[in-house]
């Protein structure tokens, strides 16, 4: 498998940009504009949330199934044989 330009456009893109810079090796470009902290922070912030929607939901279908079956009518039939 080669590495390279393979037609007229893929050539002339290489021509192009073979003398740009691509290296980002500036010193402010390395050091991270987030704390880690902070980011990690609000990823448990926004677990916590979602295990209590979570929680809730299930609470939720419980307490529903508990009201469709306290309000459903059975009616008794006789049993085939």
């Amino acid at each position: 498998m080669a590495i390279g330009a393979r037609d007229f456009i893929d050539k002339l893109l290489v021509e192009k940009y073979a003398q740009e810079k691509v290296d980002n090796h500036e010193e402010g470009s390395l050091v991270s504009k987030v704390s880690a902290d902070d980011m990690l922070t609000a990823m448990n912030y926004s677990a916590d949330s979602y295990r209590m929607m979570l929680a809730m939901n299930a609470k939720l279908t419980r307490a529903c199934y508990g009201v469709v079956s306290k309000s459903a009518k059975y009616v008794k039939t006789e049993a085939l044989v």
